[in-house]
């Protein structure tokens, strides 16, 4: 399997072989697991206070030994407030979970562990597989990449690292008819319910990514560019090639990090 390396202005250059990774078989259940991992791995432990709803002298007494009973009341036998102290509340339910300010039934516990793990063999599978996705055009597509009839992978000169320029960048990307999706990538959408109230108000389409061997300036141009993304080969993970664990990813790779994959 070849590809075309093309330089800075879009034309073809010259041809590499492109390394066994890319016939890897596509396995969508390995990679949803990988990135699964990957995510419950970030996950922070929470829990409520043991003490939440607790905190109250409400109390019940119900027998006659006591200077006062609450039998024969007609009210549900719950522990109730008392006392002088705040008479709106007086004989108020408290601390069972169906009253108001009580605990809560079944609250989350800090003990519950997250953390998931996978097989290193599987995990290395699943990263190949998700190579392997991104010389597919269909897979790209159905993703909702609108590549047109660019052909897959892309490989580009190493002098595409030396790019630290977002307007440089845009222009190479245009030039290469990737002009559509450019455009798909900078609409956002305003996300529906109470996500807009805690810090991500906006949703933003996956775009491009590009793996290179050495950063020379390229990472400070992609952070410019929404949802794209810089990664080098040896930090490569399915999360990256296929965010949402879903496959599929417009890759862009320069000629050396083809030949590091194929190391």
């Amino acid at each position: 399997m070849k590809a075309n390396i093309i330089d800075l202005q879009g034309s073809k250059k010259e041809e590499i072989k492109l390394p066994k990774v890319f016939n890897e078989p596509i396995r969508e259940d390995l990679i949803k697991r990988a990135v699964l991992v990957i995510w419950s791995n970030k996950r922070q432990p929470y829990g409520s206070d043991k003490m939440a709803g607790k905190r109250t002298s409400a109390h019940y007494h119900g027998y006659r030994r006591h200077r006062y009973t609450m039998m024969n009341k007609e009210m549900a036998r719950l522990p109730r407030l008392h006392g002088k102290t705040v008479p709106f509340l007086n004989m108020t339910a408290r601390f069972v979970t169906s009253t108001r300010g009580g605990r809560t039934a079944h609250a989350p516990l800090v003990e519950k562990i997250w953390k998931t793990s996978i097989n290193n063999k599987e995990k290395r599978k699943a990263i190949n597989s998700a190579i392997a996705a991104t010389a597919e055009s269909e897979i790209l597509k159905k993703r909702g990449h609108r590549i047109g009839n660019i052909e897959v992978p892309i490989v580009v000169i190493d002098d595409l690292q030396k790019i630290t320029k977002t307007k440089n960048l845009k222009e190479f990307l245009i030039k290469i008819g990737l002009e559509k999706e450019i455009e798909r990538i900078t609409k956002r959408k305003i996300r529906a319910g109470k996500g807009k109230l805690r810090g991500r108000k906006y949703k933003n389409k996956v775009g491009p990514l590009f793996i290179i061997s050495n950063d020379e300036g390229i990472g400070k141009a992609v952070k410019n560019i929404s949802g794209s993304n810089v990664c080098r080969v040896e930090n490569l993970s399915t999360e990256y090639l296929a965010p949402g664990a879903k496959p599929g990813r417009l890759t862009i790779f320069t000629k050396s990090a083809i030949e590091k994959l194929g190391e």
